[in-house]
């Protein structure tokens, strides 16, 4: 019983890194899209 609970908060706390990896990217790629934009309205003035 206590090694099927050890394993499933593994798992969980696994799945989580992921999720928040990926998040992380997700927000990083938006940043970047931002400052291109805002690089080619400044470009533009």
């Amino acid at each position: 019983m206590t090694r099927m609970t050890l394993a499933l908060l593994t798992a969980l706390a696994l799945s989580a890194c992921e999720t928040v990896e990926g998040a992380g990217q997700d927000i990083q790629n938006a940043g970047e899209a931002i400052e291109t934009e805002a690089n080619e309205t400044q470009a533009q003035m």
